[in-house]
C-alpha cells in the first residue's frame, strides 16, 4: 500500500464530524415515504451512471444517458460503446444494492462480479478478470505494479479494509480504498467504474446514501489522486465528503421543515449574509460550511451561513478576552 499521510484529519475530521451527524438526523427519520425513496434513488442512479462514465470520456450527456436507461433510445451519433456502457453501469447499479443489503465484509468475488457487468459485451474476455500484463495510465504520475502483485496486493487491500487497523470512519475508509485501488490498478480495463462502484458498497452498507463524483469534478478529480499517489490525502477525501454531503442533502431534503439550499450567488443578495459571493464559494470548496454542489454550481443554506458565522464571532470574543487578560 501507499503510505498514508494522516495529517489530512485535523481538516477533514470536523467535515466528517458533521456529516455523521446528518446521517444520524437522516436515520431518526427512517423510514423515510417510499415514493420519495423511489424517486430519489432513480434521479441519483442515472446522475451516477452519467458522472462515472463521463469521467471515463464517455460522451453520452445527461438526459441522453437518462433516455438510453429509462426509453431505451438508441442516440444518434454515438457509438454503440457508449450505449453498453451506460446499460452495463445501470445493471452493475442493480447488482451493487443486492449486495449492499447482505451485510458482509468486502469480498473480492463482489468486486470481481461487479467490474464483468461493467464491461460486460465490451470486453467479455477481461471482464470479472484480474490484468495479466502491464498497464499505463495517461496522465498518471506512477505505473501500476506488475501483473503478478495484483492478486496479493488486492487481497492486502481488502483485508486491511476490512480489518481497518487504524479506527478511521468508514468515509475515511472508502476515500483510501478508492486511492489505493486505483493505484494497483486490477484490471486492465474499467478501474475507475468499479472502484467508484465499490467505494459506494462501503459507504452503503455504513448506511450513507451513494456518493457520486461529478464529471465536472474530472480535473480536480485526477489532480486528487496524483496527490494520494505522494501519501497526501487531503483533496481525496475532501472531494468525497463533498460527494456524501451532497447525497446527504438531498435523502433530507424530503423531511418536514427541511433547510433549503440555495446558489451562494442568491444568498449574498441578502443583507444578513456579511460574505462576499467569492468568500462564501472559498468556504464550500474547503468544507468549512454545508453546501453542495449541482453542476457547476455551489449550494449552501442560511442555517449554514448563520451557523458560520456564529462560530467565528465566537472564535473572535474569545481572541480578545485574551489579548485583554495579557494586557
Amino acid at each position: 500500500m501507499v503510505k498514508i499521510d494522516f495529517t489530512y484529519q485535523q481538516e477533514v475530521l470536523p467535515i466528517i464530524a458533521r456529516l455523521e451527524d446528518k446521517k444520524k438526523k437522516l436515520d431518526n427519520a427512517r423510514p423515510l415515504p417510499n415514493a420519495a425513496l423511489r424517486n430519489i434513488r432513480q434521479a441519483l442512479s442515472v446522475e451516477w451512471t452519467y458522472n462515472s462514465n463521463a469521467i471515463e470520456g464517455n460522451s453520452l450527456t445527461l438526459r441522453e444517458t437518462q433516455m438510453v436507461l429509462e426509453e431505451g433510445i438508441t442516440v444518434s451519433g454515438k457509438s454503440l460503446r457508449e450505449h453498453f456502457e451506460a446499460k452495463n453501469h445501470e445493471t452493475a447499479l442493480k447488482h451493487l444494492y443486492s449486495l449492499v443489503a447482505m451485510q458482509n465484509p468486502l469480498l473480492s468475488s463482489e468486486i470481481l462480479s461487479l467490474h464483468g457487468y461493467v464491461l460486460r459485451s465490451i470486453e467479455d474476455d477481461f471482464a470479472g478478470r484480474l490484468r495479466t500484463g502491464g498497464v499505463r495510465i495517461s496522465g498518471a504520475n506512477f505505473i501500476p505494479p506488475n501483473a503478478q502483485k495484483v492478486p496479493d496486493l488486492l487481497d492486502a487491500l481488502i483485508q486491511y479494509t476490512n480489518s481497518n487497523p487504524g479506527k478511521l470512519s468508514v468515509i475515511e475508509l472508502a476515500a483510501i480504498f478508492h486511492h489505493q485501488f486505483v493505484y494497483v490498478h486490477p484490471f486492465f480495463d474499467g478501474n475507475g467504474r468499479t472502484v467508484r462502484l465499490v467505494m459506494n458498497l462501503l459507504l452503503m452498507r455504513a448506511g450513507y446514501p451513494p456518493a457520486i463524483i461529478l464529471s465536472n469534478d474530472r480535473k480536480k478529480y485526477y489532480e486528487a489522486l496524483n496527490q494520494a499517489n505522494k501519501g497526501k490525502y487531503q483533496k481525496l477525501m475532501l472531494l468525497i465528503c463533498q460527494a456524501v454531503e451532497r447525497s446527504l442533502n438531498i435523502y433530507l431534503s424530503v423531511l418536514p421543515g427541511a433547510d433549503e439550499y440555495l446558489p451562494i450567488s442568491n444568498l449574498v443578495e441578502e443583507e444578513s449574509i456579511p460574505y462576499g459571493q467569492e468568500y462564501l464559494s472559498l468556504l464550500a470548496r474547503r468544507g468549512k460550511i454545508d453546501a453542495h454542489k449541482e453542476g457547476r454550481v455551489w449550494y449552501t443554506s442560511r442555517k449554514a451561513v448563520a451557523e458560520y458565522i456564529n462560530k467565528n464571532e465566537a472564535t473572535i470574543r474569545v481572541h480578545d478576552k485574551s489579548a485583554k487578560s495579557l494586557d
